[in-house]
């Protein structure tokens, strides 16, 4: 055991009750049996004790930002020396990349974390579940890459390998305020190599009450404009095409360091290559208000996708209201209305939430009314799953089969248009950045971001 050679650990154990077999060689291991003495039991090592021997699966749910941090977890990893595979039953260890937004997706990493377990495998988890609920059953005694100790995954890797569990939670801070995370200038393996992804903040401003990523991604911690700046040029000389500006609330960026998106922006606008496209990732109503004029110059941008994902959440006043979402209406209704005036083909994607608790028939009414008013071309229909943890948790939920009818009657609604027709016959520069999984088309998209598909010409 290595445990004082780790510094600054929060948690740092030693397993309990599984001896993982291997069958290449041999090396004491100290367990801890039921009346506490410790057992010296043989353990079977499939690789020696040099740093970086072994294979890695890695496996992530979830968001851009999500998706990002895995990217940066493989760069380090291979960097050091593991194979990255994507054959989980060679692996050596399961690196599971967590998503906490949804039941279902923190079901599936559940499963796999069980999975991994029955399998005998050494696993770390990272993401937003641990971060979240750090006393969650399912992940006692593994060990955790807290979402702002990505830069130190190799460390916890060589631990576990070496029978430890280590877990980091740790915020980084920099002059006692919270930054945006690790290091922008770590080794990345881009599961595109077209595409580069970057998260310019972390956490929000928010405390929507049903939402269980801001206790794991916390409050808003934004990376300067330089480092950011300067991954992006690295990126486009790498032979990136394409950039996705990515965090919880892409909007609030700035607010803790004294700068403000646009800013940002047309600093980036200015480096883009061209033939190159930046992509804007999330934002919510409040922040773009103050910046709108602005903003609708960015979008109109050349460089830059014509498209902006805006959640509304719902189309009732009194139920944005209980969600804390802080903003009404009247106000999504301004932005997408101004920014439609200023660019009449931009894309406006949004998300609903069907069944809030508080929801009644009336609310949801309204909300059908607003998707009918706009009739976006990208609409995200989530039914509402409580979050242990939050405060919409302790809610009385509405009927399951209600919430059900409500999503349905807006998934029927959405398909009940045709977004695309008006297109028809038209030529459109399109940005291809990858082949589609039936290996005969090609996959890009327009300024609007509105995906192509091209025939495959051999």
């Amino acid at each position: 055991m290595a445990s004082c050679a780790v510094m600054d650990i929060e948690d740092y154990e030693t397993p309990k009750q599984q001896v993982i077999k291997r069958n290449v060689r041999r090396s004491l291991h100290l367990r801890a049996t039921e009346n506490g003495e410790d057992e010296v039991r043989l353990r079977e090592l499939e690789n020696s004790n040099i740093p970086g021997v072994g294979s890695i699966f890695l496996k992530t749910w979830g968001c851009s930002h999500n998706h990002s941090d895995a990217e940066y977890m493989a760069g380090q990893l291979a960097a050091y020396g593991y194979s990255i595979t994507e054959d989980k039953e060679s692996a050596d260890l399961w690196l599971l990349n967590s998503c906490t937004v949804k039941t279902p997706s923190e079901d599936g990493f559940k499963n796999f974390v069980k999975e991994a377990k029955s399998r005998d495998k050494y696993v770390v988890v990272a993401g937003c579940v641990p971060q979240a609920d750090r006393s969650n059953k399912e992940i006692q005694g593994i060990s955790v890459v807290g979402v702002q100790q990505i830069d130190r995954v190799v460390e916890v890797v060589e631990e576990t390998l070496k029978g430890n569990s280590v877990r980091l939670f740790q915020t980084k801070k920099l002059d006692g305020k919270k930054t945006g995370g690790a290091r922008l200038d770590l080794p990345k393996i881009r599961k595109n190599p077209l595409i580069e992804i970057i998260a310019i903040n972390t956490g929000c401003l928010n405390n929507c009450t049903y939402c269980k990523t801001k206790l794991a991604r916390g409050d808003l911690g934004s990376y300067q404009p330089e480092d950011i700046v300067e991954r992006a040029v690295e990126a486009f000389s790498d032979g990136v095409v394409e950039l996705w500006l990515t965090s919880e609330d892409l909007g609030a960026y700035g607010h803790d360091i004294g700068v403000t998106l646009p800013e940002l922006l047309w600093q980036l606008v200015a480096v883009i290559p061209d033939g190159c496209m930046m992509r804007l990732g999330m934002t919510n109503p409040p922040y773009i208000l103050e910046h709108l004029k602005e903003m609708g110059d960015i979008l109109d941008h050349p460089r830059v996708y014509s498209f902006l994902h805006i959640p509304v959440q719902a189309g009732s006043d009194r139920v944005l209201e209980d969600m804390k979402r802080e903003y009404t209406v009247y106000d999504f209704n301004y932005i997408v209305d101004f920014l439609k005036q200023r660019i009449p083909d931009i894309n406006i994607a949004t998300d609903i939430i069907c069944g809030f608790p508080t929801e009644t028939e009336e609310d949801f009414a309204q909300t059908l009314s607003l998707c009918e008013k706009y009739k976006f071309s990208s609409l995200f229909i989530n039914q509402f799953y409580p979050r242990p943890g939050t405060v919409a948790a302790r809610m009385k939920r509405l009927p399951t089969h209600e919430v059900k009818k409500r999503s349905k009657q807006l998934t029927n609604l959405f398909n009940s248009y045709k977004p695309y027709t008006h297109k028809t016959g038209q030529s459109q520069h399109v940005l291809v950045t990858e082949i589609a999984h039936d290996k005969l088309h090609y996959v890009g998209h327009n300024k609007n971001y509105e995906q192509v598909t091209l025939v495959l010409n051999y």
